[in-house]
């Protein structure tokens, strides 16, 4: 049976400083540290274990830009995700914008490339255990809110897998006006396509 978010909850979610019972958000707000930690590490697991521990060395933007990327994309993401008026998509969209262009030029499927979203799920169902039927009104909201990320990351996705298939079909006329032009066939009026 689910509790509606004004019943108090039992279990570990009660905050220990004041006395008070929680949101679900202000529990995640509270986790954010670990759950952020753990969904960045499932996002790494994919990759050769070589890259991986380079990637997780996130601290620092331009010795390590992918990695820093991704985690500060996703500190982002889930700060955005656990508000309790409501998730602010369009903040998180430059977020995206940015884990998923990684992902996108990267040789992955779009099911490997799009599943860290469904991943924080999966971190947070493991953060809560026990204290997830406390809030399952609130976990219905969380996990809409969790599959709208889905479906703007495809969005993304798809706009850049579109742009990369586009400059390599560019880069392949280019090539090939460029063999025509030197084996004399063609003269030089084409201009070559670039982005």
């Amino acid at each position: 049976m689910c509790r509606s978010s004004e019943e108090p909850l039992h279990g570990t979610a009660h905050d220990s400083y004041t006395g008070d019972f929680v949101t679900l958000w202000s529990f995640l707000a509270h986790k954010k540290s670990a759950l952020v930690k753990k969904w960045f590490d499932i996002v790494m697991e994919p990759y050769p274990a070589g890259t991986s521990s380079l990637l997780k060395n996130q601290e620092k933007q331009f010795t390590n830009p992918v990695g820093y990327t991704v985690s500060h994309g996703l500190e982002n993401i889930f700060d955005k995700l656990i508000d309790e008026k409501g998730a602010d998509f369009e903040a998180m969209v430059p977020f995206l914008d940015s884990i998923v262009r990684i992902r996108a030029v990267q040789d992955l499927r779009p099911s490997q490339a799009l599943s860290f979203v469904f991943h924080l799920r999966n971190a947070i169902r493991e953060e809560l255990a026990s204290e997830a039927k406390e809030f399952c009104g609130e976990m219905e909201i969380l996990e809409s809110r969790i599959d709208a990320i889905a479906l703007m990351s495809f969005d993304i996705f798809v706009k850049c897998r579109e742009k990369v298939y586009e400059l390599k079909a560019n880069e392949v006329k280019n090539r090939t006006f460029r063999l025509l032009q030197m084996a004399n066939l063609v003269s030089g009026g084409h201009k070559e396509q670039s982005d």
